[in-house]
């Protein structure tokens, strides 16, 4: 494994696939198709995230475990395909889960409506 992260990894491959064809590479497809094709993607897998979760609910087993996993990896990398799309590298959001790390979440959420 090389010394650079997976998310590391990953922000170079999205970046790369910006410049092969649509035919080629389903994140350049994804790429062409534009920001409303990868947000219905995203929100395809969110539901879908949302329903492995009540499967697990219902009956917590190494298979839905397993399924859950999967598909909030699904939600993950289409967001991350999104933040490519829009210029942003994943230590962008490393730095923001670092800066809220030890924050209340209330106290967080005051701050936004706050300002």
């Amino acid at each position: 494994m090389s010394d650079k992260s997976i998310l590391e990894q990953l922000d170079a491959v999205l970046e790369a696939r910006k410049a092969e064809s649509a035919d080629s590479s389903y994140v350049a497809s994804l790429y062409a198709k534009g920001t409303e094709k990868i947000l219905k993607k995203i929100q395809e897998e969110a539901l879908e995230v949302a329903m492995a979760a009540k499967d697990h609910d219902h009956q917590a087993n190494s298979e839905n475990q397993a399924h859950l996993i999967y598909e909030v990896t699904d939600l993950w990398f289409h967001s991350l395909v999104l933040l490519a799309h829009k210029g942003i590298a994943s230590d962008a959001i490393i730095s923001e889960l670092q800066r809220r790390f030890g924050l209340s979440g209330h106290d967080e959420k005051a701050s936004r409506t706050e300002s």
